[in-house]
């Protein structure tokens, strides 16, 4: 098995386990994502 193999396999894998995420912090556009990432962090 191949390093790409492997990779896709893990991927794969993932996608199977959590299809989709949820993003836990509100945020309306992509601004106030960054905003809200940034103040989680301090």
């Amino acid at each position: 098995m191949t390093k790409k193999e492997k990779v896709s396999f893990v991927i794969e894998k993932l996608d199977q386990l959590y299809p989709e995420i949820p993003i836990p912090l509100d945020h309306k556009d992509p601004y106030t994502l960054l905003i809200a990432v940034l103040m989680s962090a301090q």
